[in-house]
């Protein structure tokens, strides 16, 4: 397994969130707003590029949108790889924090 870096990780999650609607914007709007950290278009398009070529991610073309003028949008999806390494961080992640959070009740009286 291959582990995904933090970017990658929070793109293929808003991915799966937003499903038919995962495209560029909205996957930089919604990973903004969960995070409260404003991330750039170029933040986003990197990872993007980096799980299509992984496999993780497909893209199809959009219907042309009239608040586009037209233009069709890139709507990305997760492949069954890009879920499998969802299942892979989840696991991951919580086997590095298991016990961390035993301490802090703790930590927070000193």
């Amino acid at each position: 397994m291959k582990l995904l870096t933090r970017s990658e990780e929070y793109v293929l999650l808003s991915v799966w969130r937003l499903q038919e609607d995962a495209y560029s914007l909205r996957i930089r709007e919604q990973i903004s707003e969960i995070t409260g950290h404003e991330w750039s278009l170029g933040s986003i398009y990197t990872p993007l590029e980096r799980l299509a070529r992984r496999r993780l991610l497909t893209s199809r073309l959009s219907h042309e949108t009239p608040e586009r003028g037209g233009r069709k949008k890139r709507i990305y999806a997760l492949t069954p790889l890009g879920k499998q390494a969802l299942v892979d961080m989840q696991t991951v992640g919580t086997a590095m924090w298991d016990g961390v959070l035993s301490f802090i009740p703790e930590w927070r009286q000193a």
